[in-house]
This record gives C-alpha cells, structure tokens and sequence, in this order.
C-alpha cells in the first residue's frame, strides 16, 4: 500500500516507514512560534525554569516572530516583546520583529522547504503545505517539542481534493475553502490533513494556494498540503535554505476520503458572523444588501499581492462608500513594497482605503476595534464573537474581491460585477 504526502513527510521526520493511524515521536525541521502575553511567554519560563534547558543543541531549528501587539507602541509592548528578545539572544535563537505575519514571513525568508515537516503553536502554519510542506499547530504541546527536539503525534489520516478548471472572475480560495467547508462540514476532515492536487490545484497562484491551507483548520483538518508542481517549486528554489526533494503521493495511496471539485463552478461566498467553523456559510446573493461600517482586506489568509491586486482590480476607479471605513494591511513588509512598486496602493488610496503596516493587529481586534453595533466584511481568518473587538459587533468574511466590492456599496454585494453594473447605473 502506497503513502500520502504527508505520510510520506512524516516518514522522513522519523525515518520509519509510518501509517496513518500510529503514533511516533517526530523531529521537526522547524520548531516556530510568535511572541504574546500569556502563551510563550510562559513557555520560555518552563523551558528554562522547570526543565533547566541553558543550551540548544541545534538553535536554527527554532524561529520566532513578533507580529502582534506592535501598533500602539507603548511601553506595555515593548514589555511583551522584550522577554521575547532576551529569550532568543540567551539561546541564539533566529527572530524576526515588524516585518510582517510569521506565517508569511516562513514563505520568504526560505523556511517552508519542500518536504518538511515544521510545527508552530498556531494552527495557520498549515498555509506552508502551499509549498509541499507540511505545517502542524501544535498549541501549547510546543513546549515538548522545543524541550527534546521531538513531537509524539498520531499519524493523520488524508482526505484528497482533487481540483480541475480554473477560479471564474471574482472568485479566490476564500469562496474554495468555504465551500469545501460547507460540503463536508466542519468537522469532516477533522484530525486529517487536506491534500490538493489536479491540474485545477496548478492553475492557482502561489497565494491562493497559501490562503486555502491556512484555513485548513476550519475542515477540522491539521493541515494541508498539496502536491508539488513548477510554480511551487520555483517559488521554494529561489528562496530556500538548503537543497531540498518534493514529496508526491503514491498512485495507490489509501485516503479517508476523494473529492472532486470544478473551480469554475464556484461562486462568491460569504460566512456569518459566529464561526467559519460551523460552516455557517452562504452565497454573496444570499446576503446582499447587508449593511456594513467596516471592511478590512489582510491577515495571514488574505493580505498578500494577488489579494491586493484583486482588491485594487475592483477599486480602480471607484470610491469607498462614505459609511465604510476600509482597512487593508498587506502580510508583509515585503509585500507592502511590491503594492507600493506596482502602484496598487495608490489605486487603494485612492478609492479611500486606508494602508497599515503589516502585523496581526487588525485580524485580533488589537488595533481599531470594532465597536458595538458594527457589521465588518473581513478576509481575516475567524469571524467568533469579539475576535475583531466588541462581542456586539458582527463579522463576515468573504474573498478580498467581495470585501472590496462590498466596501463601494456599503453593502455586502453578490459579486464584483453586480457591484460594477449598480457603480455604473
């Protein structure tokens, strides 16, 4: 019996021939996580304090960022981040402060190779497998695997997706995964992993790819990752660290379960305030002429070019609503300077977007938060109660085209060219 993709990664993180279903102690080539108040903190307090670890033997297998809390720029920040810092500089730890979402920063900075198996204490890591990695969060079961170098995981279980066609006009992988979320349902790949493949998985940008990964969680899944093709792999060989070989899946590999899905069928979609999770999804038709005061186009699913440049495909020209304030804060500083470059920010400009710098801040609720009453349509990454501030607030979420569109009407639009046909009446 052949292996899945991650089978496959997993057996070489534990150089045993493994199945889904068993347990084995796995050594990550990265072991990653981002600085906030009550979380690593502590850990980095237990490493040293209650395992008396003073010394890493391998301190490049460890990456920290700091991309939260980093907008108010008071001393309760710079407090935070401190402990970070003296943390990293005891053990000669690679961190990486302001320069945008970790998760992004994993991309660029060459650390998302091929065929390797990283874990983090957040879930979004799993926007890595865009480049046949794969990417686990962990929560706080971090801690075992920064004390001994290894993690005891059960095998996961695949479910496959096999994709063919291409995404129409004004839809992205936000109306993809929210699809697939309301197919299966939000537990139906739950402690599995989502592995995409088919000539429609390469006919999606790099950034969809990534955006579709890291939102994996929302199936129940661990993680996703997909097949290794030209465009993912010239992406990795300009970037990563070390040499590295894909991972495809074996013809007779044994999955949970196969679907197939044609991109070119799909429509804009738009999630309830309340959870992606509970896949409390629905068409952009079914809620258009919703009301909204905010619109916020970013996070670590959504705030990378091709999202900028699909935002700025719909604003050109147009005018952001007078009831609407719209937010757009690109996923890296790197990115940030490419919009710049190609003028995409000035087009956001001046449509009446306001630009921020990259952090986590606004997906959090840390910066500008919503106050009570208010309905946001968000590419953030989770819509709860409270996430983006006031638990009285509403939150949708929706692809950077419909948040766009939807930022020009004021309301929540069926799609960027019904919001074109009502601009141009």
């Amino acid at each position: 019996m052949g292996q899945t993709i991650t089978e496959k990664i997993l057996t070489r993180a534990t150089d045993q021939h493994v199945r889904a279903g068993e347990n084995h102690a796995v050594r990550p080539a990265r072991m990653i996580a981002y600085d906030f108040p009550g979380y690593t903190d502590v850990m980095f307090r237990q490493m040293r304090d209650d395992f008396g670890i003073t010394e890493l033997d391998d301190p490049s297998r460890y990456i920290v960022f700091i991309d939260h809390m980093l907008t108010k720029n008071n001393e309760r920040e710079d407090e935070v981040h401190q402990v970070t810092r003296d943390w990293c500089e005891f053990y000669g730890i690679e961190l990486h402060e302001g320069q945008g979402i970790g998760h992004q920063l994993t991309a660029e900075l060459g650390l998302a190779i091929p065929g390797d198996f990283l874990v983090h204490f957040d879930g979004h890591i799993s926007g890595v497998g865009a480049f046949n990695a794969l990417g686990w969060g962990i929560r706080r079961d971090l801690i075992e695997a920064w004390v001994t170098g290894r993690i005891h995981v059960d095998i996961p279980a695949t479910t496959r997706f096999d994709l063919v066609g291409e995404f129409p006009d004004g839809v992205d992988s936000r109306d993809l995964v929210h699809t697939i979320i309301e197919m299966v349902g939000a537990d139906g790949c739950a402690h599995q992993v989502m592995e995409f493949g088919g000539p429609g998985a390469a006919s999606m940008k790099i950034d969809h790819r990534q955006g579709l990964c890291g939102m994996a969680m929302f199936s129940g899944a661990v993680s996703a990752v997909f097949e290794p093709d030209e465009m993912s792999m010239a992406y990795a060989r300009d970037v990563a660290r070390r040499d590295f070989e894909p991972v495809y899946p074996d013809a007779d590999a044994e999955y949970a379960a196969r679907y197939e899905i044609d991109l070119s069928t799909l429509v804009p979609r738009v999630v309830r305030p309340g959870s992606a999770r509970s896949g409390n999804t629905a068409t952009a038709v079914e809620l258009a002429g919703t009301p909204i005061t905010r619109a916020f186009i970013g996070s670590c699913a959504s705030g990378r070019i091709e999202d900028l440049r699909a935002a700025a495909l719909v604003l050109d020209g147009q005018t952001v609503a007078p009831t609407v304030e719209l937010n757009v804060v690109p996923t890296s500083r790197k990115v940030l300077q490419q919009a710049e470059d190609e003028g995409i920010l000035d087009v956001l400009r001046s449509a009446g977007a306001k630009i921020a710098i990259s952090s986590c801040d606004f997906c959090f609720g840390y910066q500008q938060p919503l106050q009570p009453g208010e309905n946001c349509i968000s590419t953030g990454v989770l819509n709860i109660s409270g996430r983006m501030g006031s638990p009285d607030a509403n939150i949708y979420m929706g692809s950077p085209y419909t948040v766009a569109a939807s930022a020009v009407s004021g309301t929540i639009v069926e799609s960027v060219q019904a919001q074109r046909m009502e601009a141009a009446r």
